[in-house]
This record gives structure tokens, C-alpha cells and sequence, in this order.
């Protein structure tokens, strides 16, 4: 009898996409590292082109409202994300094994939009 070469096809798939995964998570934390080092810097008033004290002159009702409203978002991203229903939910859309490198991304991402 003559087994299916079926498994021996699919390897070449599965190694290139664990490579991609690895790939991916890499990326996502070290991005997370760069914001992460870039908030030491935002909040130390160090070098970079913004800091914690730099930035236009606005009021403060108006500066209020926009810090409250990313924080906002970024509390939301956090607390709901974490949720074990938005996992099930979210790894329908995505592979399980991803989800932690994406929540990682968005994370980084709005803490950007946060020091932006």
C-alpha cells in the first residue's frame, strides 16, 4: 500500500507559517519595547521630539477632553481585550496563537497615538 504524501506537502506550509508567526510576535514586542522606551523618554522630558511638556498652547477644558478621551480608549483596549469572550470572539477572526502578539500591537499602537 502507498501512504499519501500529504503530510510530507503540508511541512513546507507549517514551518513557513510558524516563521511568519515568530516573525510577527517579534515584531510586536519589539515594537512595544520601542514605545515603551519612548514613554521613558516622553514622561523624563529626554531626548525625542515630544515630551510630556511640549506641545501647543490649548485650554484646558480642551486638553482634558482629548487626554480623557485616549486614555478612555486605551483603558477600553485593555479591560476588553483581556475579556475571555472577546478572545473567543477575536480568535475566530484570528489564530489563537497571534492574539497575544496583536494585543501587544494595538496596545502599542495607542499609547503612539497617546504620546502623538
Amino acid at each position: 500500500m502507498v501512504e499519501a504524501p500529504a503530510k510530507d506537502a503540508q511541512q513546507p506550509l507549517f514551518v513557513l507559517t510558524r516563521l511568519l508567526v515568530l516573525r510577527y510576535g517579534v515584531l510586536s514586542y519589539l515594537i512595544i519595547l520601542i514605545v515603551f522606551l519612548y514613554a521613558i523618554a516622553f514622561v523624563g522630558n529626554l531626548i525625542g521630539p515630544k515630551s510630556i511638556d511640549t506641545g501647543p498652547q490649548v485650554l484646558l477644558s480642551e486638553a482634558l477632553t482629548v487626554d480623557l478621551l485616549l486614555l478612555g480608549l486605551f483603558a477600553v483596549q485593555h479591560s476588553v481585550m483581556t475579556r475571555p469572550s472577546f478572545k473567543r470572539w477575536w480568535t475566530r477572526a484570528i489564530p489563537p496563537h497571534v492574539e497575544r502578539s496583536t494585543y501587544v500591537l494595538v496596545s502599542s499602537l495607542l499609547l503612539t497615538l497617546l504620546f502623538w
